[in-house]
């Protein structure tokens, strides 16, 4: 009988006839060329498009380079946002479509960018598998049937976008006169998404945006067509299963398919970090397995109705859900056991690749900062407008500047992009708490406020500790492609911890080796299993906000959400005990150290626990 799990099972080993990885987005800049670098060799990345000036300056340096004349789109002009963006990916799309057809026609035999193409593929790929046959096949015609069939089957990989869906300024025109809904910053850019040539997937990240879900019913391109084919994908990232399932639900009453389940670590990861509440990734991992088939069903059975209802063309045949996970990956170990014993049908690697200049954007000073982190240096800040915690690294030109400007009586930005607005503590609209307009307001609040002089210069540097993100994330692919610019530039950067085990500059091919297991480029750090790394973060991160807790008197009123807390970390330690024995890609001295941190974690947890009378529920 042909099951839902067979089918699953088809649908993973077809995907893994390619590659299984995908680069995430980093940052604004990071990664929005990284396509043009990568997705001919057939691997999958992902641009932000919240920034349309970037996307604006990144397609003014690219167009002249395919021969196109470049045509500005002025800000406060029609619909800017939204074209400027599409206008970018068209370009993007182009690009990669010209370079692959490119590699296509180069010859066999030769070392070129089409033996690249086949040299990174991993080792179980069919398709590889097919390539090395033709290579030492001798029958001259045998070999050039491979060959072609090796071209056919060649693909470029997923040009995806991303969205921070939180992220969702309502705008106004020239004059100042609020513009309707559908201009606010995340329809405006999920617009030009939508109305571009791509045929690839959106992610959504950062939570549930109700406006911009249902926004989505206005554009063709993602139902599916008349053969069942969905153009444009919808890719949700979450940090559990009843994300996914409250938002899937929601989006199936739509009409609307999620094609892929993205679950990324709330803390092991670059750039801001959602901690949940104590969930960690091996038991989330472990009810997406046990729950997938009932999620497939269960969604395909709400988006039918509605499909059938709505008079658009139903799916042909099931539709496949893909899980895939991101988040503090470091070795082609950890990368099958997520393969294979949680039946992922990929895995998101981002921090290493900062270290990879032919696959991302970083000025030379700040990689050559992060070749230099330590664990110390990595951490966990607060230098997010947004108040969410973010990753980064220590000793940046973004913390410079903003101390700088402190010290020389001038706190804060001049917020020239505001797609960090929130705070109205002292406005009627949105601004930016990174913001000269917030942070001079602020200074005088807390001065009027607090009379104890410590408490008054601790609560100063919270507040100046925010960064402007929206240009100093931009800021190195405006000095690596030397894009003038009227504001000065400076770096800020969001690795993952991760990042600590990774000090040396890599070709795309050393890295790419690295995942498929063909080298080592970690250094000699002592490097935790990425599920103890985890619960290490988790565990640290509850003892501080327990410290803070106790500190500004809330406490009592959180207690609950700590008992929560820890009863989950509790149960996820537990499970971690039964996960050591079924890691069998490790030898017997990894497996013991994985028992000797656990039971580490386990005894301070519980200390922290008994600390704070945190009894479990």
């Amino acid at each position: 009988m042909y099951t839902i799990a067979s089918q699953m099972e088809e649908n993973r080993m077809i995907k893994r006839n390619a590659h299984t990885f995908h680069i995430p987005v980093m940052g604004t800049a990071f990664t929005i060329d990284t396509p043009i670098r990568v997705a001919k060799y057939g691997v999958a990345s992902v641009i932000s498009i919240g920034d349309d000036e970037l996307c604006e300056e990144m397609r003014k340096h690219y167009a002249p380079q395919i021969g196109e004349t470049y045509e500005p789109i002025e800000k406060f002009a029609d619909d800017y946002r939204s074209r400027r963006i599409r206008e970018y990916l068209n370009l993007v799309d182009k690009i990669v479509k010209r370079d692959f057809e490119a590699i296509k026609k180069l010859p066999f035999g030769e070392d070129n960018e089409l033996k690249k193409y086949f040299d990174l593929l991993p080792g179980h790929s069919r398709l590889k598998q097919k390539y090395e046959t033709m290579l030492t096949t001798e029958d001259e015609l045998k070999k050039v049937q491979l060959q072609q069939e090796c071209l056919d089957e060649m693909e470029i990989g997923g040009i995806d976008v991303n969205i921070m869906t939180k992220l969702d300024r309502n705008n106004i025109d020239k004059d100042g006169t609020p513009l309707p809904e559908e201009y606010s910053d995340a329809l405006s850019a999920f617009r030009g998404f939508a109305k571009s040539t791509l045929e690839s997937g959106i992610v959504f990240s950062a939570g549930f945006n109700r406006r911009l879900f249902a926004y989505i019913e206005k554009f063709a391109d993602f139902f599916p067509d008349a053969s069942g084919k969905i153009k444009k994908k919808i890719i949700l990232k979450v940090s559990d299963y009843r994300s996914s399932l409250t938002q899937g639900k929601f989006l199936a009453k739509k009409g609307v398919w999620i094609s892929e389940h993205r679950i990324e670590s709330g803390l092991n990861c670059g750039g801001h970090a959602f901690a949940s509440e104590g969930y960690l990734l091996g038991p989330i991992l472990d009810e997406f397995k046990q729950k997938k088939a009932e999620l497939t069903d269960f969604l395909y059975g709400i988006c039918s109705e509605v499909l059938e209802k709505k008079g658009l063309k139903p799916f042909s045949e099931k539709p496949n859900l893909e899980v895939t996970v991101q988040g503090g990956i470091g070795t082609y170990n950890e990368d099958q056991f997520l393969l294979n014993h949680f039946d992922v049908e990929g895995t998101g690697w981002a921090t290493p690749f900062l270290l990879v200049p032919e696959a991302t954007v970083l000025d030379e000073p700040t990689r050559d900062s992060l070749l230099k982190a330590g664990k110390d240096d990595l951490y966990l800040s607060g230098i997010s407008p947004l108040g969410v915690p973010f990753n980064t690294v220590r000793g940046t030109a973004s913390e410079k500047q903003k101390l700088d400007r402190y010290e020389n009586g001038r706190p804060g930005s001049p917020c020239p992009k505001g797609y960090l607005v929130s705070n109205m503590e002292f406005s009627k609209k949105p601004v930016c708490t990174a913001s000269i307009f917030y942070q001079k307001r602020k200074i005088e609040d807390l001065k009027n406020k607090i009379e104890d002089k410590k408490e008054l210069d601790d609560a100063i540097m919270r507040a100046v500790d925010k960064a402007c993100l929206c240009e100093d994330l931009a800021a190195p692919a405006l000095i690596i492609n030397a894009l003038e610019n009227k504001r000065p530039l400076v770096t800020a950067v969001c690795p993952g911890p991760n990042l600590a085990y990774f000090s040396k500059i890599m070709s795309f091919k050393e890295m790419v080796d690295h995942i498929y297991g063909r080298g080592n480029v970690l250094n000699d750090t002592y490097r935790s299993n990425m599920f103890i790394s985890e619960l290490m973060m988790y565990i640290d991160y509850l003892s501080k906000e327990l410290k803070t807790a106790v500190e500004e008197q809330i406490f009592e009123k959180r207690k609950k959400y700590f008992v929560s807390f820890q009863n989950n970390l509790r149960d996820g330690i537990e499970f971690y005990k039964s996960l050591v024995p079924l890691v069998k890609e490790e030898s017997d001295k990894y497996r013991s150290e994985m028992t000797n941190d656990l039971a580490k974690l386990k005894a301070e947890f519980e200390t922290l626990v008994a600390n704070y009378n945190l009894q479990p529920a």
